[in-house]
């Protein structure tokens, strides 16, 4: 990639966010998420041969450009009831145009930022997706799942997962959700029937981290502990919990 003006693209995306409300807390929860993921892109690239540090970090600054126009349009996060956030936004930055606000790029660059954009929230990576374009998708994804279990810790989870503190507390886990865990890969949203479920997705998805240094931040940060602090009153969720700790300290994921 030739040189890269990030402020550029610093400028432009605080311009394109500032026609949003910021003072909605879905917005700035999403703001501040999006240079989190930059950043977060940008650290493990380096740690990848061959990547392109510069065209990963702005694959984190464009990845959730959709979202502020799906929080306007219909005052929620959940694709299913909306639309598929990710396709969203890439069809605003390639097919509107938008991408020509942040700077002019090669098609090449073009093609790896539509194909990880489009894939970083997909339950696994499109099959027909180009190998040399594949460590770009895998960045982005990681980065992304990093960042996500931050916004557990630093947003109430009955705001993330709309239910009510008792339902929180006295959920259980299914027994399809604990064998996703136990198979060691994320869970489908459909798999997800209650809170708790929601929450132990959220902890799965480091268990299918692609990269070293993925793990590495994910142990720095400590998220996945303060997490599995988590205190249900429901005793058979608390039993799953220590099991849950258990297998994520023999398979090297917590400190």
């Amino acid at each position: 990639m030739k040189s890269l003006d990030r402020e550029k693209v610093k400028s432009s995306f605080a311009s394109y966010t500032d026609d949003y409300n910021s003072k909605d807390p879905k917005i700035k929860l999403k703001i501040d998420h999006t240079y989190r993921v930059a950043a977060l892109c940008e650290r493990i690239a380096m740690t990848v041969p061959g990547v392109d540090t510069d065209l990963s970090w702005l694959s984190g600054m464009l990845h959730d450009i959709g979202r502020f126009e799906q929080v306007k349009r219909y005052n929620t996060f959940k694709d299913s009831e909306s639309v598929d956030h990710a396709s969203f936004g890439a069809d605003l930055l390639f097919k509107e145009n938008l991408l020509s606000s942040f700077g002019d790029y090669e098609n090449i660059e073009k093609d790896i930022l539509e194909v990880a954009i489009r894939n970083h929230n997909k339950f696994i990576i499109d099959k027909d997706v180009p190998p040399e374009y594949q460590p770009y998708c895998n960045i982005l994804r990681d980065a992304d799942k990093i960042d996500i279990l931050r916004v557990n810790i630093d947003t109430p989870p009955e705001e993330i997962y709309n239910v009510s503190t008792e339902e929180l507390l006295r959920s259980e886990v299914t027994e399809a959700v604990k064998k996703g865990f136990l198979e060691g890969h994320a869970i489908l949203r459909s798999e997800r029937k209650t809170a708790a479920d929601i929450l132990v997705g959220h902890v799965s998805m480091i268990q299918e981290l692609v990269y070293p240094e993925s793990t590495l931040i994910v142990k720095e940060q400590g998220y996945i502990e303060k997490l599995l602090e988590f205190r249900s009153e429901n005793e058979d969720t608390m039993k799953w919990f220590e099991v849950m700790k258990k297998t994520l300290r023999e398979r090297g994921f917590l400190r």
